[in-house]
């Protein structure tokens, strides 16, 4: 950050490209055993969140990221009841979840505490639901944990995971992907952030070449915005052992909750693949 103008910037080398925001000043910092974690207060995005130096989350549009990880893959599958979330630490996407009363079980595992620590303190209403008796908050390797998963016990598994550099590397490959699958059951979804595909498409096509592997049969790529991520367009991505990704419309349109972003129109256009993005994914 430069004193002088009080703007941070972080610069992306995998796209060339940065983004800055306008700091009034830092608020928190904590090293943690695996990371730094800084928090900033901005002039119109809120607080931010910077791990290691890179964006996290802002309080501004982090809605758009937790309801897309979340609401299209519960509308998708036919009646999720266990939900296991691996990282995630700032609570906003278990908060989603947890909007859905059919939900009978959500495991958050994330391997830094702090993360949450620091989400609870500078990001409270993310952690609403956090005290939720469904809810099971783990402080652990999220590689481990599914890896002891028994299997066929979970109907949905969302990877809210960072960049796949340092603890969240082994969330990209098949080892992982094959712990994941043996804890699905024969109906269940796989859920991941892919990063950008305007960007990154290679990753998203890495991603689901290890999910492949690992005896995943079908896939879809949802893309949405994301305006404090390289690019300000991301996606996460849905994988199954069998079967499509039509999802319970008319549930959607008539949920009981309240989002930001997420509705049954902006789920179907979410399925709408963009025609460069579905030639480069062989769709």
């Amino acid at each position: 950050m430069t004193n002088e103008a009080q703007w941070h910037y972080e610069n992306f080398e995998p796209t060339g490209s940065s983004i800055g925001y306008r700091i009034t000043r830092k608020l928190d910092e904590v090293q943690s055993p695996f990371q730094k974690i800084e928090i900033f207060e901005t002039t119109d995005w809120g607080n931010l969140m910077l791990i290691d130096g890179a964006v996290m989350l802002t309080t501004r549009d982090n809605f758009l990221y937790h309801e897309m990880m979340s609401h299209p893959a519960l509308f998708t599958h036919a009646a999720p009841k266990n939900v296991v979330i691996i990282g995630g630490g700032d609570c906003g996407t278990l908060r989603e979840v947890l909007k859905h009363p059919g939900v009978e079980e959500a495991v958050q595992c994330d391997i830094d505490e702090q993360v949450t620590r620091m989400a609870e303190k500078w990001f409270p209403e993310l952690c609403d639901s956090n005290a939720d008796k469904r809810a099971q908050l783990l402080f652990d390797d999220g590689i481990a944990y599914m890896a002891n998963r028994p299997a066929g016990s979970v109907d949905l598994i969302i990877v809210d995971s960072t960049d796949p550099v340092g603890p969240a590397e082994g969330l990209f490959n098949k080892a992982f992907y094959d712990s994941c699958f043996s804890a699905l059951r024969e109906d269940g979804i796989l859920v991941q952030q892919s990063e950008s595909p305007l960007m990154l498409l290679k990753l998203i096509q890495e991603m689901r070449t290890e999910m492949g592997k690992a005896g995943f049969q079908t896939f879809k790529t949802l893309p949405f915005p994301q305006p404090c991520y390289p690019t300000g367009w991301w996606s996460c991505t849905l994988a199954r052992k069998a079967g499509g990704f039509e999802f319970r419309q008319d549930d959607a349109q008539a949920k009981g909750f309240a989002t930001k972003y997420y509705n049954a129109g902006i789920h179907h256009g979410a399925l709408s693949t963009p025609a460069f993005v579905a030639q480069a994914l062989g769709e």
